[in-house]
Order: C-alpha cells, then structure tokens, then sequence
C-alpha cells in the first residue's frame, strides 16, 4: 500500500492514488493536471521517506475534477443582555482533486 502524507493550504491530507480529495479552492481550470510538491511524509509498501520538513524526491500529480462549494456552516454571535445578535452563513469554496500518481525518484 503507497501512501502519502502532504501539505496543501496549510493543511494536511493522508492521500493515496485513484482517490479524489476536497481541498481548498486550487486557481486552476478543470481537467488541467497539478502537482502537489509538499510531501511530508511517503510509505511505498513498508518503506518509509520522512521529510525534513519535506521530501524532495517526491512528487504528487493530480487533476482536477470539480469546483464546488462544502456545507453550510452557520456562525451565530450573540452579547448576552445587550439584545445583540448576528446570524451568518458559510460555504467554503472547494476544489475536488484526483489524484493519479505518488512519483518516487
């Protein structure tokens, strides 16, 4: 089993080949390949590659399926005694990520 663990907008994925992931919205059109270079950590079938922070020889191609928008979130703020209240939604924008291949060099 080949996995890897990378780093994208400040967060991390557990990622593995022919899965698709929800990251935050990635400036690209559809269908164009990415690579994700941020590769922290890579286990190819028991060996094990930990960056420091990253691994260099490492590469993670992808292509991108979908834009799209993730759940609503509601924020409520409330001041207790002052009547004081504000309700407000969220969607974050999000881009669906196949990813094809974990290149080791």
């Amino acid at each position: 089993m080949k996995y890897a663990i990378i780093e994208i907008s400040g967060r991390q994925f557990w990622i593995e080949a022919g899965k698709y992931y929800d990251f935050n919205r990635i400036p690209t059109e559809l269908g164009k390949q990415v690579t994700l270079n941020r590769v922290l950590l890579v286990n190819n079938e028991g060996d094990v590659l930990v960056g420091k922070p990253y691994v260099e020889s490492v590469k993670v191609t992808g292509k991108i399926l979908e834009h799209l928008r993730g759940k609503k979130t509601i924020v409520y703020k409330m001041r207790p005694k002052k009547k004081t209240r504000k309700k407000q939604g969220h969607r974050q924008e999000l881009t669906r990520v196949l990813i094809e291949d974990i290149n080791i060099n």
